[in-house]
C-alpha cells in the first residue's frame, strides 16, 4: 500500500486509501486509477493536476461519490462509503458535496434563479426557502440581478457563477471542481479562481482538478497523478495573487 499523502489541517474529510478503479475487464481493461491514498483535511483546498488520462476526473468522481471504487477504501469524514446506502449517497451527493463542472451543466430552457433552486426542489425544501437562498446564493457569486435571465442571456463567466451558486445552494462542507476555468478567458478565469479563494476562506473543503498549474497554484497543496498514481514529491503550491486559499 502506498503512502498518503498527509493533510495539513483538520482531522481528513476526505481518505482514499489504495483505491483503484478498472473499466471492462479481461485484455480490455482499463487500469484509471493505481493504488491511489491520499488524505485532504476539513477546510483545505487541494489541487489534482496531471495530464489528460492520468486518472484525474476519475478520482473527483470517486471523491463525490458518483463512481465506487474497484477495490481499496473511501471514507468521507470518518465512514467507509461502501457502507452507504444508495439513498445515503444520494443525500451526500445533495446536501454534502457541491459540484462545478466546466461545462456549467446549466438547464438552458431554466431561468438563472431555478437552475440554482434544483437542488433543493431535491432536497424537498419549500418553495419560499428555495427562492430566498437561490437568492441569497446568486448575491454571494455576485449575480443577484440576473435571476431572471435564462444562460443563453450570460456570459461563460456569469454561467461558471450560476454553477458555484447551485453547488452552494445547499450549504455543502466540500466543494468539488473540476476543470472550472477550462472554458474561460485568462480574466474571467481569474475572478472565478479568486471566488474559490473566498469560499475556502470561509470554510469550504474545495478540491480543484486541472492540468493548469496556474490553477492549482490557488491551492494549499498539489497532488500529482500520473498513469493512475500518486507521483512522488507532493508539496505546497505557490501561493496564488492574494494569497493562498485559507
Amino acid at each position: 500500500m502506498r503512502e498518503a499523502a498527509a493533510a495539513p489541517q483538520g482531522a481528513p474529510v476526505i481518505h482514499l486509501q489504495d483505491v483503484t478503479k478498472v473499466y471492462d475487464s479481461g485484455d480490455n481493461a482499463v487500469h484509471a486509477l493505481r493504488g491511489v491514498s491520499l488524505e485532504v483535511g476539513a477546510g483545505e483546498a487541494m489541487a489534482i493536476i496531471g495530464p489528460s488520462g492520468s486518472g484525474k476526473s476519475t478520482l473527483m468522481h470517486i471523491v463525490g461519490c458518483l463512481d465506487v471504487p474497484s477495490s481499496g477504501e473511501y471514507f468521507l469524514a470518518g465512514t467507509p462509503v461502501s457502507r452507504m446506502s444508495s439513498r445515503e449517497l444520494a443525500r451526500i451527493r445533495n446536501q454534502r458535496i457541491g459540484f462545478v463542472f466546466q461545462a456549467y451543466n446549466l438547464l438552458p430552457r431554466a431561468t438563472i434563479l431555478r437552475n440554482v433552486e434544483l437542488p433543493m426542489m431535491y432536497a424537498g425544501v419549500p418553495r419560499a426557502e428555495r427562492q430566498d437562498r437561490a437568492r441569497e446564493a446568486l448575491r454571494r457569486v455576485g449575480l443577484a440581478e440576473r435571476a431572471r435571465n435564462l444562460p443563453s442571456q450570460l456570459s461563460g463567466g456569469q454561467r461558471q457563477r450560476v454553477a458555484i451558486a447551485r453547488a452552494l445552494v445547499n450549504r455543502p462542507s466540500i466543494l468539488l471542481a473540476d476543470e472550472p476555468t477550462g472554458n474561460l478567458d485568462t480574466q474571467t478565469g481569474r475572478e472565478i479562481l479568486e471566488l474559490f479563494d473566498e469560499l475556502g476562506a470561509q470554510g469550504h473543503t474545495v478540491v480543484l482538478v486541472t492540468h493548469d498549474m496556474n490553477v492549482a497554484a490557488h491551492a494549499q497543496r498539489v497532488i500529482r497523478l500520473v498513469d493512475g498514481q500518486v507521483a512522488n514529491g507532493q508539496h505546497a503550491a505557490p501561493p496564488a495573487a492574494g494569497g493562498p486559499v485559507a
